[in-house]
This record gives C-alpha cells, structure tokens and sequence, in this order.
C-alpha cells in the first residue's frame, strides 16, 4: 500500500491505496508571485481592449454620474477575491483611482440558479477593504421578476431576462476562474453573464436535453460546444466593457491573471488551462477513484467529480467517489431531488428517452442528472462506490449509486471509510478479474481532466 492526499477543498487527508496505483494528475504550473501586483499590472495592459482605468476616464466623460458594476462568483467557486491573491480589491481601487465614487460602484454576485450567499459567506469570502467602501453588494435573483429585464432572443429561440442590476450599469466588469467544465468546456468569460445573471427560464434552452445530448458538451472543449456557443451569444448581447479571469494550480494557488476583451482574454486563459489541466492517458481502468473537490458543496455538484472519472472508466469498471458537502441541503434543490430520483426509477437509457421526448417539459436542474445518466451509461449505478457522511442514508434508498456506509459499517470518519471502501473494491475486483486491477486515482478531482491520446 501506499498513501495519496485526498483534497476536498475544505477537508483534506492522506488515504492509502494499493501500491500498483496510477495518479493521474495534472500538470505542474508556476505560481505567480507578487501576485498584486500582477494583478494591477493586468488592469494597465490588457488584451484587446483598454486599460480598466481609462476605460472608467472615458464612461465619465460621457455621463459624471455613470454607474460600474463588477460581477463576482459566488462560494462554489475558489475564484480568489480576498488576501494576497484577491483581484477584487485591486479591481475597485483602480475605479476608485480613475474618479469613480463607491457610490456609483456595485458588486452583483452572479449565482446563476444557485441560492444566494448570506452576509457572513460573503464576508468570509470578499476581502474588508471592499466591505469598508460601503460598496452595493447585490446577489443576483434569477427567480424574482422585478429584477429581470428581457435583452432580446438568441438563435436558439429562447427570449433572454437578465439581472437589471448588470443591463442597467455604464461600466461592466466581469470577473471569474477559468476551469474546466463538463458543459460548458470551461469557465469563466462568458458564464459571469450567462447563466450567472439570467432568469432561471432563460437557461432552459441552455441546459435543455438536446443541447446537452451534443458530444461536444463537455470538459475542455470549446470549438463546436453549443453550451459555450450560447452562453457566448447571450454575453455578446448583454455587452461588456473588460473580464478579470484567473488560472488556479490544484491547491487553488493564483498562476495567472487574464484582463480584457470579453473573448480574447478568455480565449488566452482557457490556453493557459488547457497547458496543464489536460491528463493525457492510453487505456481504460477497473476501478477509479476520484471526488468531487472545492465546487462539491452538494451531490448536485459532485456530478463534476464523477463525470471527471467517465473517460478512464472500463464499462464494467468500479468507481470510488469521495465528497465533503458543506451546503445547507447536501443533495440540492427540490427540483434535482425529483430528477435524481426519476434518473433511479428509469435508469439512464429511458431517463435520456424521457427528457429528449418532444412531449417534455424542461424542469430546471433537469441538467445536472442528465450528466449523472452519462456516467451511468457506462457503469452500473452499484459500481459507484460513494463516500460521504454528509448525505442521509435513506437518501441512497431513490440516489443512484452505491453508499458506502452500507458496505462499511465501522467506518470511523471519512478517511476511513475511503479506505475501507477501496480495500473491498480492489478485493472484489482481483477476485471477479483473476488478476490484480488496473487502478487509477484522480488527486485533483474534477479539475484534472483525463484525455485520451490518439
């Protein structure tokens, strides 16, 4: 045996696996040092588009009283918005610099369809010096009608209602993590905007069956993917003035900062991510494992650490899912409770049969086990092995896939129970196999991702 670290973004442990064990792990990266710098540097030359400072002169040329408005993420992403990595501040401080008051600068959390953040989440995550601005800080609704306004249609026919809070600005700044994405490709660029400030019906065309159907929607592709094509779509009509992205390594340390043109300086970050997030690999695996890291706050969005293990997985291969999920519901909203259990009652053939029908009507969340079908698609929901203490157990009795408390019954805590459960997996395995598995382990969770080399 020997031992791996397994990060969960907000618990992590050393686990032992079998010595025969392969770490599929991403790239090295460089750290960026002096990071504030950087940072500032950034806003003075950006790509494509002028530096932030002037761009802040030339709105108040135009109207002294011009209103800013820089759009966050919210807490399901480690995007550095405090300490010595934070870009928010500096982001603000420039503003301020070129002549902008507070009083005309808001921050908008772009939470998409998520809940949104209390005033402790937001305190623990933006730095104070924002806080002692008296800065507007606003979470986006994308359910509440009086803060939506319709921006037109995309080619895809679905009338678009975004956050009023973002139309309504003189100066847009979006600002996010570029990573990688199992619809969208990556984020970041254009995803500040679409889903994160659209009405909860206006992403319904995005996340519907078909679109989703597309083999192109999927992690680390851009060219040909419809989810990125839309969402690009709809940025370009809401209109921005500059993006500040940044790359994480896998310990969420800032390697580079990207400011400008809504795409060419996400175009720029998605090559740098691309440099090091890609794990090139030959053959398939009897057993994987791998968890759903930082963004894995809940099962709906451990869907990303699993869907991160599909490609390396034989089709009768075990899979080990590990999961910390802090969120105040750990499965997630009612609607996904419904779908997940529909997904369980019908299997993934006639769950994809179902929401692909003509007759459907699109039920929001609907997306998230559409790409828990993929993964059962080539396995058998009991060949996922998950590993969580969060989750209810009865839970289990409607969430496809295998709890591992049922197995493991004196599991001491989560570090045990990971153990335990790779120990009965490779143990069923050698003896189903008559030979000793072929094992894969996934240290960076659902931001390495596995690609197959031709």
């Amino acid at each position: 045996m020997k031992e791996v670290l397994l990060n969960l973004g907000l618990k992590k442990f050393p686990v032992k696996v079998p010595t025969s064990t392969e770490t599929l792990a991403m790239g090295k990266v460089p750290l960026l040092f002096n990071p504030e710098q950087k940072i500032r540097h950034s806003l003075a030359n950006p790509i494509d588009c002028p530096p932030l400072r002037t761009l802040v002169e030339q709105k108040l040329k135009a109207d002294p009283e011009a209103k800013a408005v820089v759009v966050i993420s919210d807490s399901t992403r480690p995007v550095p918005y405090s300490g010595k990595s934070g870009i928010l501040y500096p982001i603000i401080d420039e503003m301020v610099q070129a002549g902008l008051k507070p009083s005309q600068i808001r921050v908008l959390v772009a939470t998409g369809t998520h809940r949104p953040m209390k005033e402790e989440e937001l305190k623990d995550m933006i730095d104070p010096r924002v806080f002692s601005l008296g800065l507007e800080i606003i979470n986006h609704n994308s359910r509440n009608p009086e803060e939506l306004v319709s921006i037109g249609k995309t080619e895809l026919g679905g009338e678009i209602l975004l956050s009023r809070y973002y139309v309504e600005c003189d100066l847009k700044i979006l600002t996010g993590l570029v990573e990688s994405h199992f619809m969208a490709g990556a984020s970041g660029g254009r995803k500040s905007i679409c889903p994160g400030l659209l009405a909860e019906e206006s992403t319904y065309i995005l996340h519907s069956g078909p679109v989703l159907a597309s083999p192109n929607a999927r992690d680390l592709v851009l060219e040909g993917n419809p989810v990125h094509e839309e969402a690009l779509r709809v940025a370009r009509m809401a209109g921005c003035d500059m993006i500040v992205n940044v790359t994480l390594d896998s310990k969420y340390r800032l390697t580079e900062v990207f400011s400008g043109h809504l795409e060419s300086a996400h175009l720029a970050a998605f090559s740098k991510l691309k440099s090091y997030a890609a794990i090139p690999f030959e053959e398939e695996y009897d057993l994987v494992i791998g968890h759903t890291g930082f963004v894995g706050v809940n099962h709906y969005q451990a869907a990303k650490g699993a869907l991160t293990c599909l490609p390396l997985l034989k089709e009768d291969a075990i899979c080990i899912l590990a999961g910390c999920h802090t969120d105040t519901d750990p499965v997630g909203s009612t609607n996904y409770k419904r779908m997940i259990r529909l997904l369980s009652e019908k299997g993934p053939e006639k769950f994809v049969e179902t929401i692909l029908a003509p007759s459907w009507s699109f039920i929001p969340d609907q997306w998230e086990a559409q790409m828990w079908a993929r993964l059962f698609r080539k396995i058998a929901p009991d060949n996922l092995i998950y590993c969580t203490s969060d989750i209810p157990e009865e839970s289990f009795s409607w969430i496809p896939g295998r709890d591992a408390r049922t197995m493991i019954s004196d599991a001491e805590d989560l570090r045990d129970l990971v153990e335990k459960s790779i120990d009965w997996a490779y143990k069923k395995l050698c003896l189903s196999l008559g030979r000793e598995p072929l094992i894969a382990y996934l240290p960076d969770g659902p931001y390495g991702i596995p690609v197959k080399e031709e």
